[in-house]
């Protein structure tokens, strides 16, 4: 394995831990030997996908939308580990919706928080501790789509939207503070529910898991040092 690429005494949070793209992005920075920070809604969920905690896996049941809860998160995570390298933003969420003028505010609200919302608060949180540790990653999860308007998609393009353009602001205000902050935009992922939805199509367009994980571990990587700001589309083959 490339040694820039092993994580042997580093932190990594991870939101949306306990998602298809959580476990896998879990899982590769683990056999890279990294500490994990695993957030997610309960304990249930995370030991439903992962077993029972350890020393190298801790578990932090969070409401992602909820500032004070995600600010003790971090803090739990400082406490065991001393401090967080690397933060995946990897929670987030698609749902299909009506056109633009007849979109409820209840979709609305769900595509932002879920999206930009939780962006902002792991930010508020890891961000300071990294400036004062030195240093640090941030891979945020935007989306393909994201990069133009399409129709009956307008709260999830908007809300992904943001995290590009979150990413790309916070990459400016942090790079000379030794913070990288990038984003991915993956066309559609090889999941079951999305293998559900569309039974038709063909899933080895899609993007892997794994391969979108494998980009965001480099992203993560001393390899990626002069990387600031980019919203790297992860396309498969489709």
């Amino acid at each position: 394995m490339d040694t820039e690429l092993e994580f042997a005494d580093r932190t990594v949070l991870v939101t949306g831990a306990t998602g298809n793209l959580g476990r896998v992005v879990a899982g590769a920075f683990a056999a890279r030997g990294a500490n994990l920070g695993l957030l997610d809604r309960s304990v249930e969920r995370l030991e439903g996908s992962y077993g029972k905690a350890s020393e190298k896996r801790l578990y932090l049941p969070t409401d992602l939308l909820d500032a004070a809860q995600v600010e003790a998160a971090v803090k739990a995570a400082m406490d065991r580990f001393g401090r967080v390298d690397v933060l995946c933003d990897i929670a987030g969420g698609f749902r299909m919706g009506s056109p633009v003028h007849a979109t409820s505010d209840s979709d609305w609200n769900f595509m932002l928080d879920v999206n930009a919302r939780t962006l902002l608060n792991a930010a508020r949180a890891v961000v300071p501790r990294m400036l004062a540790s030195g240093g640090g990653k941030i891979i945020n999860v935007g989306a393909f789509t994201a990069q133009k308007g399409a129709a009956n998609m307008g709260a999830y393009i908007a809300a992904k939207s943001a995290v590009i353009r979150l990413t790309e602001s916070m990459a400016a205000e942090l790079r000379e503070k030794n913070i990288n902050v990038n984003c991915v935009l993956p066309t559609i992922i090889d999941t079951p529910e999305n293998r559900a939805a569309m039974p038709k199509a063909d899933p080895q367009k899609w993007v892997a898991p794994e391969d979108l994980a494998s980009v965001i571990v480099f992203l993560a990587s001393p390899a990626a040092k002069a990387v600031h700001g980019a919203a790297i589309p992860v396309t498969g083959l489709s």
